[in-house]
């Protein structure tokens, strides 16, 4: 068995820990948690997901995501309705209110993405990216 620090796993958890601490004092002032904000940003980067397709773009097991899509429909930020094709689909989309929340959160957000850019360099961020990306499509 490997030693605990050369684990794959932990040592893609660590940097995503660290990159995160450039993101939560944003996502604290806005008052979302991380899953939160990723439901915000895709849905905005999209008109309009299907449940299941909106966990898999957010990473978000279907629990943690209903409790959050029942919260944003109560608050305004999302709207809920069933798909024309089938009933049993519901399609999501952001309300004006959403909208307008990632609009608010979105430079400082990029100002976040930014200043990680600028401490790495934006060589190794390429590479970082790309390795990732490699690693992600071992799953298909």
């Amino acid at each position: 068995m490997k030693r605990l620090e050369d684990s794959l796993t932990l040592q893609l958890l660590r940097p995503r820990e660290s990159s995160m601490t450039f993101f939560r004092p944003v996502l604290q002032k806005a008052g979302f948690t991380e899953q939160q904000w990723r439901v915000l940003r895709v849905l905005n980067d999209h008109e309009e997901l299907e449940a299941k397709q909106l966990a898999h773009l957010c990473c978000i097991l279907s629990p943690s995501l209903t409790r959050i899509i029942t919260r944003f429909e109560e608050d305004g930020f999302l709207i809920r309705k069933k798909s024309p094709i089938d009933q049993r689909i519901s399609l999501l989309s952001l309300t004006p209110k959403g909208n307008e929340t990632v609009k608010k959160f979105r430079p400082e957000v990029d100002a976040a993405y930014q200043r990680i850019k600028e401490k790495l360099g934006e060589d190794k961020l390429k590479e970082l990216s790309r390795l990732l990306s490699d690693v992600i499509a071992l799953e298909s």
